[in-house]
């Protein structure tokens, strides 16, 4: 797989010195089962707090459907994706969601999530 966080455009947090949360849900997620072939179908959910920076939405559209094609596993997409996101936005938090559709009889949901890592306080 290319690297695809190149895909991924970014624009200056507005607010950065506030907390605030970002969910963008895309409903029409597709992979292919790396078993079968088959189309795999999921909504993806996007939770963040950003830092200096925005993920812009026209690119993460075209970040997603850029796994059309790629047989992956429900837990590897969903962990690349987090971990893609994580590396371009460096946000306080993210969280990614991923709910895939029956199949067999069986839904199946991913979560995936990173915290930024707190900085120990040196006392003197």
């Amino acid at each position: 797989m290319s690297d695809k966080t190149k895909i991924l455009e970014i624009f200056a947090n507005p607010n950065p010195e506030r907390d605030y949360t970002i969910i963008h849900n895309a409903p029409e997620f597709t992979s292919l089962c790396p078993k079968t072939g088959q189309p795999d179908f999921a909504t993806i959910i996007l939770e963040y707090i950003p830092d200096k920076i925005c993920v812009e939405l026209k690119s993460y559209k075209f970040y997603l459907q850029s796994y059309r094609n790629d047989g992956i596993f429900f837990e590897a997409v969903t962990n690349k994706i987090l971990d893609d996101l994580v590396k371009v936005c460096k946000p306080r938090y993210m969280k990614i969601t991923a709910k895939f559709n029956t199949r067999g009889g069986i839904h199946s949901e991913i979560i995936a999530e990173q915290r930024r890592k707190k900085l120990k306080k040196k006392f003197v």
